[in-house]
């Protein structure tokens, strides 16, 4: 049985790496203030019946159904994405899908649960 062990990362390798993480993700307070800016389209791919519950203000729904109707987004601003939760793939998966039709995306980091742990404004 292998174990994991923590090694010390090559510079130059962790420096490409975290670029490219700040370039396509968010975090919630970051995508709060960017959403006051009016600098950002917001969109919730989770299932009709859960936007309804609660979503982000300003967020529009486009569940995986409907991604090919690429209804909502926004070639003029970064469309931010998300999802359920920090192991909830359906946003990164969007993300690939809308990136191959020449949309700017970036995904929220833990998704929906996470705006929620943070106490931001949810619209029902």
């Amino acid at each position: 049985m292998t174990t994991a062990t923590l090694q010390k990362a090559d510079p130059v390798r962790a420096k490409d790496y975290f670029e490219n993480k700040m370039a396509f993700t968010t975090g919630p307070i970051e995508l709060d203030r960017a959403m006051k800016g009016g600098e950002v389209n917001v969109i919730d791919v989770r299932a009709a019946e859960d936007y309804k519950k609660g979503h982000i203000p300003g967020a529009v729904n486009l569940p995986k159904e409907q991604w090919s109707s690429l209804r909502g987004l926004d070639h003029d601003r970064p469309n931010v994405l998300y999802c359920y939760s920090q192991v909830c793939h359906l946003a990164a998966t969007a993300a690939v899908e809308f990136a191959s039709n020449g949309f700017s995306v970036i995904e929220l980091e833990g998704g929906f649960e996470t705006w929620k742990d943070f106490k931001l404004k949810i619209d029902k």
